[in-house]
């Protein structure tokens, strides 16, 4: 598939995304994509695949966009000419890599399992608490409330329906992303990212409780 597509498909995804403040922007997608990339060359897989399913991994997410259709994403390729059967792996792809609450939906083929673990990455590390401050923000969610307790979702409409913390979120989703990647490449990746978020944590709750006292002496 020659580089261009890429490209449009960059702009294509860019155009949706314009004025997003919530974490899901153009610069998400374009790190999805580099570091689907890198697994990619260390695991293997249909680059192209890999590639195109990345860069329109979020065009039609529910968050965003609501419904199911992949009204954006066939659109996109059906202008671009790609071939329907690259067409059908890429729909696969980019309807089964999201968390769903439960993280139990894991993708068929190797390509859809390298996209789903480069985005789980993305949303986890120092990237991963900025955007998650900034999606909730943009939901008017609170940052921590004590004595809110984090919640197990049996379904992807409790999880799509939570209102809670984006300290709860960190509970109920980020910390167990580490344990759901699918590739030996992610894996080794989110052991850094993992251990970072768990030490803001620990930070966080010590300056909310004003357990961090010693400055005042030094």
């Amino acid at each position: 598939m020659d580089d261009s597509v890429f490209d449009r498909a960059q702009d294509f995804a860019a155009r949706l995304f314009e004025g997003d403040s919530g974490g899901h922007d153009i610069y998400h997608t374009v790190r999805v994509h580099a570091l689907a990339r890198t697994i990619c060359e260390a695991e293997g897989g249909d680059e192209d695949v890999v590639r195109l399913s990345a860069l329109l991994h979020d065009v039609d997410d529910p968050k965003l966009f609501g419904g199911g259709s992949l009204r954006n994403a066939r659109r996109f390729m059906e202008s671009e000419g790609i071939p329907p059967d690259v067409q059908e792996k890429v729909f696969a792809i980019i309807s089964s890599i999201s968390f769903k609450g439960t993280g139990r939906s894991v993708p068929e083929s190797l390509e859809g399992k390298i996209v789903q673990d480069a985005d789980r990455l993305d949303a986890i590390g120092a990237i991963g608490v900025a955007r998650a401050f900034a999606y909730g923000g943009s939901k008017g969610r609170a940052m921590h409330v004590p004595g809110a307790e984090s919640r197990e979702f049996r379904s992807e409409a409790e999880y799509r329906s939570s209102d809670g913390t984006t300290i709860n979120h960190f509970h109920e989703k980020l910390l167990k992303l580490k344990g759901l990647m699918n590739t030996e490449s992610a894996r080794r990746m989110a052991e850094a990212r993992h251990r970072y978020m768990e030490g803001f944590l620990e930070e966080f709750m010590a300056e909310w409780d004003g357990s961090r006292r010693r400055h005042l002496h030094d």
